[in-house]
């Protein structure tokens, strides 16, 4: 496959994916909803990945929808939007929700400037890093439209609902203090690859299985019933007992600290 917006590699066991559109911020064109999907399908089969960094070229993170360039051909709009089963992720919502669904630590690095869709696939990331410089807003109401791209189910992820409410609503920009103050990054800190990668190193010290287990539950049960995640955790803590990577980190933390984890297990 010819990759025109993004640039990808794995090195170390750690996908690096580049949104490269540095002339237009980054801007999502059609060739990037179907890049990132395909990126994402191939990164789920990489059983010994323990990490995907997330990051835009030419300084900034990602200016969000090419609204004036998608909209030449309104066939690209249902492309995005439709989807036989209402409900099921479509198009324009995979690129966000997508990362949650991979079983490992999903990180963006933001600089720059984070607006619309690119804030909506960073809110899908596990854990955001951003520079103190960098500015974000989720921006579809100056467009006339709503976020799309998994942006709300995102977001009350991450913020209460009145102050959802009033991003969305009013577009407001915010610089790093304040989107770090409303929870909408983990860190604003002065070299967020720096910070990024110092988290992955201690990520490679968790059993790959134990680090699926527990992105999963979060995100699926976080906000269920206490019965659901009851169940949950009951299922992959039994799943864990049962797994070669869990021997392997009982004897990390006695007698053989540097034993290697082996590849992921096959369910994840």
């Amino acid at each position: 496959m010819e990759w025109n917006y993004l640039k990808w590699h794995i090195e170390d066991d750690v996908a690096f994916i580049t949104f490269n559109r540095p002339d237009k911020y980054n801007a999502l064109n059609m060739d990037a909803f179907h890049e990132i999907i395909k990126v994402q399908k191939i990164l789920r089969k990489e059983k010994t990945l323990r990490a995907v960094i997330l990051r835009g070229a030419g300084g900034n993170f990602c200016s969000g929808l090419d609204v004036l360039g998608v909209a030449k051909k309104p066939i690209n709009i249902v492309k995005l939007l439709f989807k036989w089963l209402p409900g099921n992720a479509n198009t324009a919502q995979q690129v966000s929700i997508g990362w949650q669904r991979l079983p490992v630590t999903v990180i963006s690095v933001i600089e720059g400037i984070c607006y619309g869709g690119g804030m909506n696939i960073a809110l899908g990331s596990d854990m955001r890093f951003c520079s103190k410089d960098a500015k974000m807003a989720i921006m579809e109401s100056r467009w006339g439209l709503i976020p799309d791209m998994a942006g709300l189910e995102m977001l009350r992820g991450v913020v209460n609902r009145d102050r959802a409410h009033e991003l969305v609503l009013t577009s407001e920009v915010l610089d790093a203090e304040k989107a770090e103050k409303y929870g909408l990054v983990t860190q604003a800190c002065d070299d967020p690859m720096k910070e990024a990668m110092a988290l992955v190193d201690k990520i490679k010290n968790v059993s790959p299985d134990a680090a699926a287990a527990i992105k999963f539950t979060t995100h699926k049960s976080w906000s269920a019933s206490v019965r659901s995640l009851l169940a949950r955790e009951t299922f992959y803590q039994l799943a864990m007992f049962f797994s070669k990577n869990q021997r392997v980190a009982l004897s990390r933390q006695t007698k053989s600290p540097d034993r290697p984890y082996i590849k992921r297990q096959f369910w994840w």
